[in-house]
C-alpha cells in the first residue's frame, strides 16, 4: 500500500520481485490495479502492474472493472493498455477502445449515489484507521490522504502530531474546522497543533472554542 501512496514504482517493483501478490493491495479495500486506475498519475504503475500479471477482471467494490475506471477518467493511454487483457463486459454493447470510453462518459453524467461516496469513504477510512492502530502513522496520514472529510482530516491531524509534524497537523486541525466550526475534537486537533508549534495563546483559544 505505501508504494502506491507514495507513488513509489521503484519500491513496487521490489515488492513484486520480493514475492508480493499483485492482485492483492495488503490493507488497500481493493487490488492495486483498481487503485491505480481509479484515481490517476498512475499510469507508468499500470503499465508495470499489466505486465506483472496483475488481473484486469477483477473490479472494485461496485462491480467496475479497471478499464471501465480508466475510462471514466478519459485516459486512452491506459484504456488501451488494459483492452487487450479485459474480457468483454455485456453491458458495453460498442467493445472498442472508443467504444469503452464513450460507455463511460455516459454513465459519469448520471447522479452521483451518495450512498455509494459515502461507503466508500468509510471502507477507506476504516484501513487507514488500521494502519493508525499498528502505529504506521505516514501511511496511515497518506491513506486519509485519499478520501478527505472531516472525520479523515481530524485524524490525519492527529497522525501528523505523533508524528511531530506541528505545521502539517494545524493545517489539517484547520480544515477540519472549516467543515465542523463547532466540532470539539477539530478543536482539540487545533490546540494541539498549536501547542506542539509553542503557540500557547492560540491553543487556549482553540480549547475555549471547544
Amino acid at each position: 500500500m505505501g508504494s502506491l501512496l507514495y507513488r513509489s514504482l521503484k519500491c513496487m517493483k521490489l515488492l513484486i520481485k520480493g514475492g508480493a501478490d499483485v492482485n492483492r493491495g495488503s490493507s488497500l479495500p481493493m487490488t492495486p490495479l483498481v487503485f491505480t486506475t481509479g484515481w490517476g498519475g498512475y499510469t507508468n504503475f499500470v503499465k508495470f502492474l499489466s505486465k506483472a500479471g496483475a488481473d484486469p477482471n477483477i473490479p472494485d467494490a461496485y462491480g467496475n472493472l479497471p478499464i471501465e475506471l480508466a475510462a471514466k477518467r478519459d485516459c486512452m493511454e491506459e484504456v488501451e493498455m488494459l483492452f487487450p487483457l479485459t474480457s468483454p463486459i455485456p453491458t458495453i454493447p460498442n467493445w472498442s477502445i472508443d467504444g469503452i470510453i464513450s460507455h463511460a462518459k455516459f454513465e459519469s453524467a448520471k447522479p452521483l449515489d451518495r450512498r455509494q461516496l459515502e461507503q466508500t469513504k468509510a471502507t477507506l477510512k476504516a484501513h487507514a484507521d488500521h494502519l493508525f492502530s499498528l502505529k504506521d502513522y505516514k501511511v496511515a496520514s497518506k491513506a486519509y490522504d485519499v478520501a478527505p472529510s472531516a472525520t479523515l482530516y481530524a485524524n490525519r491531524s492527529l497522525c501528523k502530531l505523533l508524528l511531530d509534524d506541528g505545521e502539517g497537523a494545524l493545517s489539517d486541525a484547520l480544515r477540519c474546522r472549516m467543515l465542523r466550526p463547532n466540532w470539539v475534537k477539530a478543536c482539540y486537533r487545533q490546540a494541539a497543533a498549536h501547542k506542539l508549534l509553542k503557540e500557547y495563546k492560540q491553543a487556549c483559544d482553540a480549547l475555549l472554542d471547544a
